[in-house]
């Protein structure tokens, strides 16, 4: 079992490099040429002498504003990153940063983002990360995502203390437990801020801390996520479908639209359910057969096809151009999904005997995340 972790972190060494990718210096002249992007950020990570935050495990959430400034030459489903020393004319850079002191300048601030769209697009995307992922990578894959998918609003990450190595899997899922408080309280802040709607979306092994926090929200406020979310979407979730289960059974009622987004060629959940041992189950993110979960009230994104051409096989929703192109198309794509024309025919539903208002609310989560981690 040693041998066969130490393999994994290997392979996953491989594939998502061993730079340290913690450090991006603040570079106020790259807005000179690129795009710029806001990126709100609440983290339970531990601020460092130098204004960045780390690995290590806070009690409080800080709360932040971060400039994304977005490379010219940007290619869609790609995230352009330089570390700690980027270029701005190729590279995705941290342009300002400031951290807030209060919350109510936090709120302030995220509603003038907000008005900045118009008044029926006034929504807050939370993106939660994944294992392994610093808070500087995390923010500029936000950007990337929601830059790609021109999703109106604002966006918030939420940046639990991973520790940021491909050999940190033990201290990340002990952090995603010890980070389900801070998940929970700002859900309820951004909807008491003013919010128009929240749509949660969590990638890999943050859709396990998604469900925890959502699942002991319902056990304190019943009918709380159905009520104030306008949608959950979990993209490869690193998460086994027992545990699922059992998480999603706590819902009196799950909020609508339930996105999960798949891919059968994940190679990374390959490994973690290999990690696990003999009697593991699939992972849900990495599903062979949409059966295992037909009973369940949630809609199956299946991404496998266009994994080939995705930067990530981990992460195909946001980085392969074709699905990309794909959803910012999603508005075009809400009558095929019943004619099933070739370019969409990977998209494998499965919900209740709900009828045609239910696909078209799967649809309109599409449509929301397209403007209309590795």
């Amino acid at each position: 079992m040693i041998f066969l972790r130490l393999a994994a972190g290997f392979s996953l060494c491989l594939t998502l490099g061993c730079t340290d990718r913690s450090l991006s210096p603040v570079t106020p002249e790259a807005l000179e040429l690129g795009t710029p992007k806001t990126i709100f950020v609440a983290t339970n990570r531990v601020e460092l002498p130098d204004g960045s935050f780390g690995p290590e495990r806070s009690e409080d959430n800080s709360l932040l504003e971060l400039t994304i400034s977005i490379p010219p030459n940007h290619t869609l489903g790609k995230l352009e990153f330089g570390y700690a020393d980027p270029d701005p004319a190729t590279e995705f850079t941290l342009a300002a940063r400031h951290q807030f002191q209060e919350p109510a300048d936090f709120d302030r601030r995220l509603n003038a983002v907000l008005r900045q769209s118009p008044p029926d697009s006034r929504d807050v995307i939370v993106f939660v990360h994944g294992y392994n992922s610093t808070q500087a990578e995390t923010a500029f894959r936000a950007a990337q995502l929601t830059h790609d998918l021109n999703t109106p609003g604002a966006t918030v990450v939420y940046s639990w203390p991973s520790l940021g190595s491909p050999l940190g899997y033990a201290y990340d899922g002990d952090s995603i437990m010890f980070a389900r408080d801070g998940l929970e309280q700002l859900l309820r802040h951004l909807k008491k801020s003013g919010a128009r709607r929240i749509i949660l979306v969590a990638h890999s092994m943050g859709s396990v801390l998604a469900m925890e926090a959502l699942r002991q929200i319902e056990i304190r406020s019943p009918n709380w996520a159905d009520q104030n979310l306008a949608g959950v979407i979990l993209i490869s979730p690193d998460l086994d479908l027992d545990v699922f289960r059992s998480q999603i059974r706590q819902f009196n009622k799950v909020p609508e639209p339930f996105v999960v987004f798949v891919s059968s060629k994940d190679t990374i959940l390959n490994i973690s359910r290999r990690i696990r041992g003999t009697y593991s189950r699939e992972r849900l993110g990495s599903l062979s057969s949409i059966e295992a979960v037909s009973d369940l009230p949630i809609d199956i994104v299946d991404t496998t096809a266009f994994s080939e051409n995705a930067e990530s096989g981990h992460f195909v929703a946001a980085t392969s151009p074709t699905l990309l192109t794909l959803l910012n198309e999603a508005q075009a794509t809400e009558n095929a999904f019943d004619a099933r024309p070739h370019d969409v025919a990977e998209f494998t539903r499965v919900v209740p005997s709900t009828g045609q208002d239910q696909r078209k609310r799967g649809v309109a989560m599409l449509v929301t995340l397209s403007g209309g981690e590795r």
